[in-house]
């Protein structure tokens, strides 16, 4: 007999994790994040997870506040509890609910970028490498003790998209590979080293900003990292421009935040040479390649600004 699951996650990365667990257990109740207004004419839109979940006839559960309400999840006899990405903490008394366990499916290799943006910053933060963890839940934030890891390299061409997309990938089937073991009880069950714990805060709106006082492998593994949600920014002539793309170029420079024009090239100085951007957003604009933007201005654009 499958294990009756409760599955609780709302983004795209986690809809692998939900098939895996349509595919090897009996899904009982999924729990997403509410419904959101989105766009100019705030047309109301479900998560990832609801519309898989509605897809295979899967009762769904969206409590604005889980702490709040929880009987829809207590009334259910379930076997194991299992996360992705949900985005609100668990209460005890949910955790301690199922009868084998409530676990959890996390972008990072803990200990290391706990929290709610560990692909992000596993960019933005220099890491060569990160992964996926399973681990059973505890109180803490993603301290609970580790079940199994896959490890991934985190390639100088990645940006978050596209180790997002991988990550999600073996995810699913670190989960599907783990399972087995999780129910029948047979599992590593390890401690996490405190000593080595790093964290992985959501994004700031100021963290999004280009500050060009810093070195230009930092600002490319800024602009990678945030590519291409919710994308890096600076403000060149009082406008902001989103950045995607980015190349550096190391050489001795007199000062940053100066602007450098060449053929089909737009760059800014940083501490140790210059950022010269490949794919831009300028406001109210579609996403361009700097030469097509180049293109379209008649303004000299050495004299702008840039802050």
């Amino acid at each position: 007999m499958k294990p009756k699951v409760i599955f609780m996650g709302t983004p795209e990365f986690a809809v692998p994790i939900l098939e895996v667990l349509l595919n090897e257990t009996d899904v009982k109740l999924v729990v997403t994040q509410p419904d959101k207004l989105v766009g100019r004419k705030q047309e109301l839109s479900y998560s990832p997870i609801k519309k898989l979940a509605l897809e295979n006839n899967i009762d769904v559960f969206q409590p604005e506040k889980l702490r709040n309400d929880i009987k829809p999840i207590i009334d259910i006899d379930a076997d194991l509890i299992v996360t992705c990405a949900y985005g609100q903490i668990l209460p005890l008394e949910v955790l301690n609910h199922p009868k084998i366990a409530s676990i959890n499916v996390h972008a990072s290799l803990l200990p290391k970028l706990r929290g709610g943006a560990p692909i992000h910053h596993a960019i933005i933060d220099g890491y060569d490498e990160t992964g996926i963890t399973i681990m059973y839940m505890a109180e803490g934030m993603d301290d609970g003790d580790i079940i199994s890891q896959v490890k991934t390299k985190i390639e100088p061409t990645d940006n978050v998209g596209t180790l997002h997309d991988r990550l999600s990938i073996l995810g699913a089937k670190l989960l599907k590979d783990t399972l087995p073991s999780i129910i029948n009880k047979e599992n590593n069950r390890v401690k996490q080293d405190e000593d080595l714990v790093t964290f992985a805060y959501n994004i700031k709106r100021e963290e999004e900003h280009i500050d060009f006082n810093k070195e230009g492998k930092v600002i490319i593994n800024q602009i990678r990292g945030l590519n291409p949600w919710p994308t890096s920014n600076t403000i060149l002539n009082d406008v902001e421009f989103k950045v995607l793309n980015a190349t550096f170029e190391p050489q001795n420079v007199d000062k940053p935040y100066t602007v450098k024009v060449e053929k089909n090239k737009l760059g800014v100085t940083c501490k140790d040479g210059i950022i010269y951007f490949d794919l831009i957003k300028p406001f109210g604009k579609k996403v361009m390649s700097v030469k097509d933007f180049l293109n379209g201005v008649h303004d000299d654009i050495s004299k702008w600004s840039v802050k």
